[in-house]
């Protein structure tokens, strides 16, 4: 009667800019002596750890430290925070830029132009907030950076707006699966 061995060897090592890369050897071989399993897979170990370690030295492409995202333009300070719009705005299907020309998602564009309107912040101020923070207008910021940017306007006027709640109630604080609360 033969057996069956399964052999599996796989190394994932780290490279810059958080990227990796993988490399996995499988062999399936048979042995007709359960006597032999010790040291054929002692044979195979080692096959496979060596045939790894060659392959993955070659690590092909690697990502500089800003890939993924986008160049900005150089900050100009003649482009200023628009006003909200109705309706359509154009989004783009891949989700990076909207008739609009932001480049953020519109929920985002929304969410920021909604917080300076119910905070009465003055456009230029976030303005020149975004360019402290990322060297762009708002409207060059990506989503990152966007998400970023409303974390700060956040953190300076407060979550909600100087109107009252509806229940009267103070704000509810968000809950997170560890257990922690902002």
């Amino acid at each position: 009667m033969a057996l069956k061995l399964i052999a599996n060897y796989s190394k994932r090592l780290g490279l810059p800019g958080y990227s990796s890369h993988q490399f996995s050897v499988c062999v399936e071989t048979e042995i007709s002596n359960i006597d032999d399993v010790a040291g054929e897979s002692s044979r195979l170990y080692d096959t496979l750890q060596k045939s790894v370690d060659e392959e993955i030295q070659r690590t092909g492409f690697i990502p500089d430290q800003g890939y993924g995202i986008t160049e900005q333009a150089p900050a100009n300070a003649a482009r200023s925070l628009p006003a909200a719009t109705n309706g359509s705005n154009g989004h783009a299907s891949n989700g990076h830029t909207n008739g609009d020309g932001w480049h953020c998602s519109d929920k985002q564009r929304e969410l920021i132009l909604k917080l300076v309107e119910q905070h009465t912040l003055d456009k230029q101020d976030i303005e020149h907030l975004s360019r402290e923070m990322f060297g762009s207008t708002v409207k060059d910021l990506n989503k990152l950076q966007a998400s970023g940017l409303i974390d700060r306007i956040l953190e300076e006027h407060g979550g909600r707006s100087h109107a009252p709640r509806r229940n009267g109630g103070p704000p509810r604080q968000r809950q997170y699966s560890n257990g922690g609360s902002r």
